[in-house]
């Protein structure tokens, strides 16, 4: 029987041997995944692995209720990369995931954000940093992307939720298997507060050999990534190589040459991680990559408006910072550079480029060629 769209998305997910590249094909040669999983053979070329064709063969909806079932709830979506709204950074990240398992809400994967890892067995002082940090760059504008383990993950999280922003878990196991499991009430609040995400079928236990695999989502939605705390064998410096392949920042905050969990920090900047003391070290490093997001997401949302869409959709529901209120309100319905917003406001670069997405995004303001702005 033929499947609607998104029930030929669980099949190709459930569908065993087929990956991101093969998917990604298979796309490009019959145009969609309802296409796809109409066809009894596929083309030599492709390579498609015989279990896959079997899987095909047999294909019914009952293999994927639970999935259905889940779908049907508010607030719960299944993001693909057939989709406009697709984040633009991890696509064109190294081995992007097919698709994902979103609670919350899906255009936070779309702004602009910050990694932030670090050691389970974090020190106070490592903590306390993190909370500093995060509070001041959530403030500003910043999603605060991390993978809701113990120690930093889960300080991280918590401090955006403190400052009022945004913040996003990507999980190694299942969309519906929290772990560690004193964070389940943590993951319900991230879920109101931006988005829990997953790649991995739905009951996936805490398996070790996820983990990494989860660390390549992080590094591929991130701008760039923020390293607090680390040992020189801490899982957290996988995150950082893959940052550093995605050729994103990376940056680290230096501490004691005694404390054994600033090695791995010290380590990543003799590899030419930036040293950062505060918040605004991290935005002038961000800066360039702010502004080119924005141009991404300029592209594909005109994408999107040429389509026809069942429903339209959402713009963010954000909360605007002090100092995005103050440069919203210093535009008017002429187009005004860049340049002339940050000799306005007197704010610097990388705090009005970071503002100025957030308020794109929200619907309020347009950019415009030259680099100009104006209200909608």
């Amino acid at each position: 029987m033929p499947f609607n769209n998104t029930e030929s998305w669980l099949h190709l997910l459930n569908a065993p041997g087929l990956g991101y590249t093969r998917i990604s094909k298979l796309l490009k040669v019959f145009g969609s995944a309802s296409e796809i999983t109409k066809q009894k053979q596929f083309p030599d070329e492709l390579k498609i692995p015989k279990q896959a064709l079997n899987y095909f063969r047999q294909a019914n909806n009952d293999t994927i209720c639970l999935e259905l079932h889940w779908l049907n709830k508010a607030d719960n979506h299944l993001l693909t990369i057939e989709d406009a709204l697709y984040p633009p950074q991890l696509l064109q990240s190294n081995d992007p995931p097919s698709a994902l398992f979103v609670k919350g809400n899906i255009q936070a994967l779309l702004l602009p954000q910050l990694a932030v890892v670090g050691s389970r067995n974090a020190t106070q002082g490592g903590l306390n940093n993190t909370h500093a940090f995060c509070v001041n760059l959530a403030q500003k504008g910043l999603v605060i992307t991390s993978g809701l383990a113990a120690g930093i993950d889960t300080q991280a999280h918590q401090a955006a939720l403190d400052a009022n922003g945004q913040t996003i878990a990507v999980m190694g196991t299942g969309i519906n298997m929290i772990y560690p499991k004193a964070n389940h009430q943590l993951a319900k609040i991230i879920a109101s507060h931006g988005a829990v995400l997953s790649e991995l079928p739905f009951n996936t236990p805490p398996n070790a050999h996820n983990f990494p695999r989860r660390n390549r989502i992080i590094a591929g939605l991130a701008l760039g990534t923020l390293v607090v705390e680390a040992t020189n064998k801490s899982g957290t410096l996988i995150t950082a190589r893959l940052s550093m392949e995605n050729n994103r920042p990376v940056m680290a905050i230096p501490g004691s040459i005694h404390n054994p969990m600033a090695r791995g920090c010290h380590h990543l900047i003799k590899q030419g991680a930036k040293l950062v003391e505060s918040a605004q070290d991290i935005f002038e490093e961000l800066t360039p990559s702010i502004n080119m997001l924005s141009d991404q997401l300029q592209a594909n949302l005109h994408k999107l408006q040429e389509r026809e869409l069942e429903k339209p959709v959402e713009t963010p529901n954000i909360v605007l910072s002090d100092s995005q209120q103050q440069i919203f309100q210093g535009l008017d319905f002429h187009p005004t550079s860049f340049d002339a917003i940050v000799e306005q406001t007197g704010f610097s670069s990388a705090t009005v480029a970071a503002d100025l997405l957030i308020l794109e995004l929200s619907g309020m303001i347009e950019k415009l060629p030259g680099t100009k702005y104006q209200k909608t």
